[in-house]
């Protein structure tokens, strides 16, 4: 691949598949990648006979993998992470992927003359909202070690900003959702396992009575702004929101759901979930001052067209509700030292 590629960690994920798929249409080269703990090959099939996109197996814990893969590029996308529901029963695992791995990718960077690191963080540095909108500057209170670790990469970039080792920006986007978002096993999320039930006649779960609210904002805005970011110099050194600006509850985006499937299903309410953000809204005015924009599609605009792609890509089979466990997070096993705390009762 020639000088001047954009590498794109995590590249075959959620969000990034759709990052790559923006830089692509661009006219970008682009290099993934990932260890596909959560991304998937299939996200970027469609691009398997581009000669400007390649694709590397590989995990940023490991140092000797990244040897090389950086040397050429020009900008570095770093979204490798591992989830908030993982955090909950193998809290190293993700210290170890989204802080240790963050470092290995800013020294890589680094080491290879990359000219900027765009770090996709995450809104859970915040925790529950106690100033609203939320600003970028905010008393962090994360509550869950994955936001704790996040917020730990914005630190690392910070540093590699100031010590004039790396020139980075930092992104906080804001409870994505849109075409291939995770649904199965602890990887799922709220709206396609919503609209999955409720094509299925099943009703959507809410936990807790729905009042916690989100800032959502629809994957493709978030790829493009992305980019945005990137090739802003005024960017450059800055943390800044990437999120719609409009608080949306649980309860209002399951309704619109029903709404729009139809069925008149009534949702099923469990228990909250444990260490769950009860509050975020997010401020984009620092985004718009940069870029002159921020993301315009409303939650119900989106969900319409998140419908539609679950509609003619995903069917609701036996197998597919099977993977959707309401308690998602128990689906993989606690490490030693939580498992045996949980066998003392929590003492």
């Amino acid at each position: 691949m020639s000088q001047g590629f954009c590498l794109v960690t995590g590249g075959a994920g959620f969000i990034g598949s759709h990052l790559v798929d923006a830089l692509v249409a661009a006219g970008r080269e682009v290099l993934v990648v990932d260890d596909f703990s959560s991304g998937k090959r299939q996200h970027l099939a469609h691009h398997a006979a581009n000669p400007r996109v390649r694709v590397v197996a590989a995990d940023i814990r490991d140092e000797a993998a990244l040897a090389g893969l950086f040397e050429g590029a020009a900008e570095v996308f770093h979204l490798a992470c591992r989830n908030v529901r993982l955090s909950l029963r193998r809290p190293t695992e993700v210290h170890e992927v989204n802080a240790t791995g963050t470092l290995n990718v800013l020294k890589a960077a680094a080491g290879a003359g990359v000219r900027r690191l765009l770090y996709c963080s995450s809104s859970e540095v915040n925790g529950t909202a106690d100033i609203v909108p939320m600003p970028e500057l905010y008393h962090y209170k994360p509550e869950t070690i994955y936001g704790a670790s996040k917020l730990t990469g914005e630190y690392y970039a910070e540093v590699f900003q100031r010590a004039g080792w790396l020139e980075t920006v930092i992104a906080r986007p804001h409870n994505n959702y849109g075409p291939r978002e995770h649904y199965a096993g602890v990887l799922g999320e709220l709206i396609p396992r919503a609209i999955l039930l409720a094509l299925a006649g099943q009703p959507p779960v809410i936990y807790g009575d729905g009042s916690q609210t989100r800032d959502f904002t629809y994957v493709t805005e978030t790829a493009a702004i992305l980019i945005g970011l990137m090739d802003c110099p005024q960017a450059a050194g800055q943390t800044v929101n990437v999120c719609h600006g409009e608080e949306v509850s649980i309860r209002r985006v399951v309704e619109a759901i029903v709404a729009d499937i139809g069925g008149g299903l009534a949702p099923a309410h469990l228990p909250g979930r444990p260490s769950d953000v009860l509050r975020l809204f997010g401020d984009p005015s620092k985004l718009r001052g940069l870029l002159g924009t921020s993301p315009r599609i409303g939650i119900e605009e989106g969900l319409a067209r998140t419908i539609a792609w679950f509609r003619e890509h995903v069917a609701p089979t036996e197998a597919v509700l099977a993977s959707m466990r309401p308690q998602n997070w128990n689906d993989v096993p606690a490490e030693a030292w939580l498992a045996a705390r949980d066998a003392r009762g929590g003492r």
